[in-house]
């Protein structure tokens, strides 16, 4: 029996990623943004941007592995990961309905008990159920979609296979292109419908060119309720966040406004915000460890500092993302700022494709810590030029830095995580630094969005240099604490 797969079938078992990269690309850095915009005042956009996002960035990091670990005790007719993916892609539809429905809301006279009971109007509240919903049903068939390579592909074809996965978590970013003409023209429901259709038709590609053996029996039940414990380092990476944006908040308060100089407030607050940021990212992940690794924790310092420095790296470059379009729309003054910021996306995936197909080569010739030394000060070129950018040709070279960093990064990064990890706990130990990648949204983000706004409203476009600065300072802290990585190959 042929146990090795064709290139059409390695595609079809990647499909469904196609259509949730699409959606990724589109949600957050585009609709979510112009959404809030419609729906709330101007000069609080950020705000609850930061607020909708990471609201649906603590459901993920909850729901992805406990999915993960419910796929996996699957014994479904159908295999363990294709029920999730069905179930998944087809609640995405119906959450896509529900964000939509907030634009129903509009003139609703609910908006007026809405504001005078929760501060927000019932369009905001409507599309914050729709995007925590989304992020539920979306990171079911995500966990499904992630274990479909080692489940059904033999190990010599897997770095194939992932290699097809990785092609299709970049061809949204281009397809976009396409899309972002219609958020400047608020066509928000044909922009919904496009992703409703990549979201059905590559979960029907994916499940109807795959084919999974299931499972005759449950396998055993994991010990330590590690339902409980995801929970808990959820929980606990959010309250520790809020807690430094609780304290950014009251920085503002200890300098007068009629006696502290603007660049004063600029450099003591901007430098709270840095803190903040990288103190709760070192917090949540000390924490995090001792809850995911337990008492072997403190043997694994170097596994540690890896996840530390990946996830500022992930919440600079991230969050950048995320508040772009307020910036091209506030600083820029284009007409087109949804359109604008898929051309910087565009500009950041050719250079980050181009480092990130030589970046691995480079660090096993390099060694993996110098070549992300070399990630982390590009990044912070690209930050440092995005911060004095006024036009359009300045921000393109500013995404090119960007880019070469950020796929300098991902390519060697990883590589870096898999010589520090135990072999025997490969598996488990690279699931934990699931910390860096829904962690760094909620990070750079909740803390990022307040800021840019009050910032904003003391000068107008003010708020964007500062949280860029911040994000800068992130790039040149992964480089500053990557001596803290001991057992690596230099």
């Amino acid at each position: 029996m042929r146990t090795d797969k064709r290139w059409y079938e390695l595609l079809g078992l990647n499909g469904y990623q196609l259509g949730l990269s699409m959606a990724s690309n589109v949600i957050s850095p585009l609709l979510l943004p112009a959404l809030v915009l419609l729906f709330m005042p101007p000069e609080k956009k950020n705000t609850y941007t930061a607020l909708v996002y990471v609201a649906g960035l603590a459901v993920a990091m909850f729901i992805q592995p406990v999915m993960g670990m419910w796929s996996d005790r699957s014994t479904s007719r159908l295999g363990r990961r294709r029920p999730f993916i069905i179930w998944g892609a087809l609640l995405n539809v119906v959450f896509l309905l529900v964000i939509g429905g907030s634009l129903l809301f509009q003139q609703s006279p609910l908006n007026a008990f809405f504001q005078s009971t929760f501060g927000v109007t019932a369009s905001l509240a409507v599309l914050l159920l729709g995007i925590i919903l989304l992020q539920v049903s979306s990171n079911v068939s995500q966990a499904g979609q992630q274990g479909l390579i080692p489940d059904v592909v033999q190990e010599y074809q897997r770095g194939r296979a992932s290699g097809i996965k990785s092609v299709m978590e970049m061809i949204p970013a281009a397809l976009v292109l396409a899309i972002s003409p219609l958020l400047d023209k608020k066509q928000f429901w044909v922009v919904i419908i496009i992703l409703m259709a990549f979201y059905l038709l590559t979960m029907l590609w994916t499940v109807l060119s795959t084919k999974e053996i299931p499972l005759t029996e449950k396998p055993p039940r994991p010990e330590g309720r590690p339902v409980l414990r995801m929970l808990l380092l959820t929980v606990l990476f959010v309250g520790v966040t809020q807690l430094a944006l609780w304290l950014v908040k009251s920085s503002t308060a200890w300098l007068p406004e009629a006696t502290t100089s603007l660049w004063l407030r600029v450099l003591v607050v901007g430098l709270i915000g840095l803190l903040g940021m990288a103190g709760s990212i070192f917090i949540g992940v000390y924490f995090g460890a001792q809850v995911g690794i337990g008492a072997e924790a403190r043997n694994q310092k170097s596994f540690i500092w890896w996840v530390v420095t990946r996830l500022m790296f992930l919440a600079a470059i991230g969050s950048t993302r995320n508040f772009a379009m307020f910036f091209v729309k506030d600083v820029l003054k284009v007409p087109n700022p949804a359109t604008v910021t898929t051309y910087l996306t565009a500009v950041i995936f050719v250079f980050l494709l181009i480092t990130s197909l030589l970046g691995g080569y480079l660090s096993d010739k390099m060694g993996r810590k110098k070549l992300l030394a070399a990630a982390g000060i590009l990044a912070f070129v690209g930050s440092m030029l995005l911060i004095f950018s006024r036009t359009i040709p300045m921000v393109m070279v500013a995404g090119a830095f960007l880019g070469l960093g950020t796929g300098t990064f991902m390519s060697a990064n990883w590589a870096l995580g898999t010589d520090l990890v135990p072999a025997k706990d490969a598996g488990h130990y690279l699931g934990i630094s699931n910390l860096a990648g829904d962690g760094a949204g909620i990070v750079g983000s909740s803390i990022g969005g307040p800021m840019a706004d009050y910032f904003n409203a003391i000068q107008p476009g003010l708020g964007y240099p500062v949280i860029f600065a911040i994000y800068g300072g992130l790039f040149l802290l992964s480089v500053l604490l990557l001596p803290k990585i001991i057992k690596a190959r230099d």
